[in-house]
C-alpha cells in the first residue's frame, strides 16, 4: 500500500498455535518480496546465475534472508521462530550419449519455522516459490490493514521521502 507497517506472524501448523514471530516486520517482508522479484529478472549480482529459480537478492552465494524470533517486553527469546538461510547445493548430471557428466550449482531458500516447544518444519524453496510465500505473507497483511483509516495515524519522518 505504499505505507510503512507493523505485522507480527501468528505460526500455525495444522490449525494448532506453533509460535508468534516477527514483530515489526511487515517492510522487511515487503522489500525481500521486491528484491526476489528483480533477482529472477536477472538484475544486480543474480545474472550470474542461468537459471532463474537460482536467483536470489543479494551477493553472496549462501547467506541469510531473514531471521524472525519471538520477543517479549522483557527481551526474552521464545514464542517461535522463522528463518530463510540461502544454500548452494551441488547436483551431479550425468552425461548422456557418451558425454561426461557434470557439476551443476543450484541455490535454494531453506525456510525453517521452530515451535515454543523445539519442534520444527522445513520447506525447501526455489526463488519462485520463495517469491510465492513472501508476497503471499505481505498480501494478507495489507488485506488486513484494508478498510482502516489509515490517515488517523499518519506516517511522518524516518522511513519516509519527507525531509525536514
Amino acid at each position: 500500500m505504499g505505507t510503512p507497517y507493523e505485522v507480527t506472524l501468528e505460526l500455525h501448523r495444522d490449525g494448532t498455535p506453533y509460535g508468534s514471530v516477527g514483530e515489526r516486520c511487515g517492510w522487511l517482508l515487503a522489500r525481500l518480496a521486491r528484491g526476489v522479484d528483480e533477482a529472477r529478472q536477472g538484475q544486480g549480482e543474480a545474472r550470474r546465475w542461468a537459471d532463474p529459480d537460482d536467483r536470489f537478492p543479494g551477493e553472496e552465494p549462501d547467506g541469510e534472508l531473514f531471521t524472525f524470533r519471538y520477543r517479549s517486553r522483557t527481551c526474552l527469546v521464545g514464542g517461535g521462530e522463522l528463518s530463510c538461510r540461502l544454500r548452494t547445493i551441488p547436483l551431479w548430471v550425468p552425461g548422456r550419449r557418451g558425454r561426461r557428466g557434470e557439476w551443476r550449482l543450484t541455490r535454494r531458500a531453506y525456510v525453517e519455522a521452530w515451535s515454543t516447544t523445539g519442534v520444527g518444519m522445513r520447506a525447501v524453496l526455489t526463488s519462485a516459490e520463495l517469491s510465492e510465500f513472501v508476497r503471499g505473507l505481505v498480501e494478507e497483511a495489507e488485506g488486513c490493514l484494508k478498510g482502516r483509516d489509515l490517515v488517523r495515524n499518519p506516517v511522518r519522518g524516518p522511513g519516509t521521502a519527507e525531509t525536514r
